[in-house]
C-alpha cells in the first residue's frame, strides 16, 4: 500500500469510527452527516468521497461490525473440539465482544433494527449466520449422542434470539451491570434447552 492509499484508508477509518459513535448516540434517523464529518475531522465532501450517502455509511458499518463479530466467534469456536462446548464458546465470545463494545452492541441490535426496511436484509444475514453456527454445533452434538434429535435450525434461531434479548436489555437498561455476568445462567438455560439434564453437566 503506497502513501496515498494509506492516507485514504486512515481517513476512511476515522469516518467509520466517528460514524459508529454518532449513530449509536443519536440513532440512524437523527444522525447528521455534518456531525460525523466534524467528529472525524473531515470535510463533508471528503466524507462523501468515501461514502456517497448516509445510508452507504451505515451499511458499511453494519458490514464491518457483522464481519468482526462472526470472525471472532468462528475463531474461538475452532479451538474447541467438543460440540456443546463450541456452543458455550460462541455464547461467551459474543457476550465478551459486546460487553467490551457497548456502541457496537447498540448499533447492531438497537439502532439498525429501527433504521428502516433497507437494513433488515443485513440484520437477517447476521442472525442467520450466527444461528447457522449454533445449528452446526448442535448437529454435531446430536451425531455424537450428546443431545437428543431435535430441530437444530430452529434451536439455533432461538439461541441467537435469547442472546439478542439479553444484550439488548443490557444496552437499554444496564442490566446486568456487566454483560459477561449473564453467561452462567444463559449457558445453563440454553444447554438444558438442547440437551436436557445432560446439558447441565460441567464439561
Amino acid at each position: 500500500m503506497n502513501r496515498s492509499e494509506t492516507k485514504r484508508a486512515s481517513r476512511r477509518r476515522q469516518v467509520l469510527d466517528a460514524a459508529l459513535e454518532v449513530f449509536a448516540r443519536d440513532g440512524y434517523g437523527n444522525a447528521a452527516v455534518d456531525e460525523i464529518a466534524r467528529r472525524s475531522d473531515t470535510s463533508k465532501g471528503g466524507l462523501y468521497f468515501h461514502f456517497p450517502s448516509k445510508q452507504a455509511l451505515f451499511l458499511a458499518l453494519l458490514d464491518e461490525a457483522s464481519e468482526v463479530l462472526l470472525s471472532r466467534v468462528e475463531r474461538a469456536m475452532a479451538a474447541e473440539p467438543d460440540p456443546l462446548a463450541r456452543g458455550d464458546t460462541a455464547l461467551r465470545e459474543v457476550l465478551h465482544i459486546f460487553g467490551g463494545h457497548r456502541t457496537l452492541a447498540r448499533l447492531l441490535l438497537v439502532e439498525a433494527l429501527g433504521a428502516g426496511r433497507e437494513f433488515n436484509a443485513k440484520l437477517t444475514e447476521l442472525h442467520a449466520a450466527f444461528a447457522s453456527l449454533i445449528a452446526g454445533c448442535l448437529d454435531d452434538a446430536v451425531a455424537a449422542g450428546l443431545a437428543p434429535p431435535h430441530d437444530t435450525r430452529l434451536a439455533g434461531v432461538a439461541w441467537f434470539g435469547a442472546v439478542n434479548q439479553v444484550v439488548t436489555r443490557w444496552v437499554l437498561a444496564g442490566e446486568p451491570e456487566r454483560l459477561e455476568d449473564a453467561y452462567p445462567a444463559l449457558r445453563q438455560l440454553l444447554r438444558y434447552g438442547v440437551a436436557g439434564p445432560r446439558g447441565d453437566e460441567s464439561r
